[in-house]
Order: C-alpha cells, then structure tokens, then sequence
C-alpha cells in the first residue's frame, strides 16, 4: 500500500468508525410528529365556527370548515403555541404540549368581541 493508499484507508476507517455511534432508530421527541386537530365553536352558543383561522407556531394554518372543523397534520412534537381568530369573536392564544406520533385533539370557544359603546 502506497501513502496515498494508507492515508485514504485510515481517512475511510475513521469516517467510518466516528460515524458507526450514530444511532438512527430512535430519533430524539422534537424530530416526530402529530397531528392536530379540532373543533371552533361560540362560547355561549356552542355553535360551530366557520372560517376560523388557527395557527400553530406562527407557521401551520388551517381554517375551520361549516362545522367548526379543522385539522393540521405534521406538527412538529414539543411545546406548540397557538392561537385562533375568527371575526366577530375575540382571539385566544395558548400552548400544549404535542407527543409525536399520537393525535391531539384541540376544542376551541371562543367569545364574541364586546361591543365599543356609541359616541
């Protein structure tokens, strides 16, 4: 073995061994995912909300349908802020927690927007 030959043979060897430590089968929680999904209704009525705007992590989006309804797929696991607006209704933000893998089911109300008095 000439000393190019060496010297690429040990370079392989060491890529090789720094690399063989490595364990993909278990990726750490944040690399999984979930879905979320849910219901938007009136807080005094509990009537579904159409047309409500939920994010999650300023990002991932998704707009209630006739019934209330919405889902968001492949939200990243972890401590995920959200927040839901719809008009005529007064916003609400907050945070849970999302385990990869495993569904979460978020159920909104919200309340509609005081009225400003006549001047």
């Amino acid at each position: 073995m000439n000393s190019l030959e060496g010297r690429l043979f040990i370079g392989i060897a060491l890529l090789l061994l720094g690399t063989s430590g490595c364990n993909t089968d278990e990726l750490p929680p944040a690399a999984g995912f979930a879905s979320v999904s849910g219901t938007v209704v009136d807080s005094a009525t509990n009537v579904p909300i159409r047309g409500a705007l939920v994010t999650v992590d300023t990002v991932l989006t998704a707009t209630s349908d006739a019934t209330g309804r919405f889902t968001i797929a492949k939200v990243p696991s972890g401590i995920a802020d959200y927040a839901v607006e719809a008009t005529g209704y007064q916003a609400l933000s907050s945070s849970t927690t999302i385990e990869p893998g495993k569904p979460f089911t978020l159920n909104l109300t919200l309340s509609t927007q005081a009225t400003p008095p006549p001047h």
